[in-house]
């Protein structure tokens, strides 16, 4: 499948389908959506626009500075975003208020986003994000499509990626385990929910991911179209 190839109905839609791609760290998310843009849809990446949102003369600074103190800021008043982390990395409460403050931001820019992707008949738009649910972006999706893979392969990729032996267990940590498992829980039980989960296997090759990806988009296309 290509964007040559999208039924004809679909591009011609006044609100494009709105996929939202979560999972562990490692499992493949940013792949997955690299792939859907090259089948003629729109990526958001939600933690670019977080990182945006909190950029020099963003309104939220105010907030995180009055939240978090003036400890979070280097001398020019720019984030430090590294002593951000540190401070909430092991405390819930403290990343809960931070979340508090960001997320209805980055909800925001991906409404921005698909009012644009509406505007240039874009025929669907893919939000990556590994706060999907608790960021209120779930809810908002048509689909949501939660990548997975072994966790042998999780740890490979991490460690493909730079990662020492601590900071690859340390980083699996910190999402906790069966992570998927949750967030297919959160959304079964949740009030306001997408119209679709799937989950989306990478643990194959390439190929058989994007075999995968083309399936699962054509069948979510063409049960948004029958929709209509």
């Amino acid at each position: 499948m290509d964007a040559r190839r999208l039924p004809a109905s679909a591009e011609a839609r006044s609100q494009p389908l709105l996929i939202g791609l979560s999972g562990p760290i490692g499992c493949g998310k940013s792949t997955v959506a690299a792939m859907l843009g090259e089948l003629g849809g729109r990526i958001v990446d939600a933690d670019q626009l977080a990182r945006e949102v909190t950029g020099p003369r963003s309104p939220a600074l105010s907030d995180i500075r009055a939240r978090f103190g003036d400890g979070v800021f280097d001398p020019s008043g720019e984030l430090d975003r590294a002593a951000l982390a540190r401070l909430v990395f092991d405390d819930r409460a403290a990343l809960a208020d931070l979340e508090r403050i960001v997320h209805p931001l980055v909800r925001e820019r991906v409404e921005e986003a698909l009012a644009s992707a509406a505007v240039e008949h874009t025929p669907f738009v893919a939000v990556e994000a590994i706060k999907l649910v608790e960021g209120g972006l779930a809810e908002r999706c048509d689909e949501v499509w939660l990548v997975q893979c072994g966790p042998r392969t999780q740890r490979e990729r991490l460690r493909a990626r730079g990662a020492d032996a601590l900071d690859v267990e340390q980083r699996i940590a910190a999402q906790g385990a069966g992570l998927v498992d949750r967030l297919a829980d959160q959304l079964d039980r949740s009030a306001i929910r997408p119209r679709a989960v799937r989950r989306l296997s990478t643990e194959g090759s390439l190929d058989d991911t994007r075999a995968a990806v083309e399936d699962a988009l054509a069948d979510a296309l063409e049960a948004l179209l029958a929709r209509d």
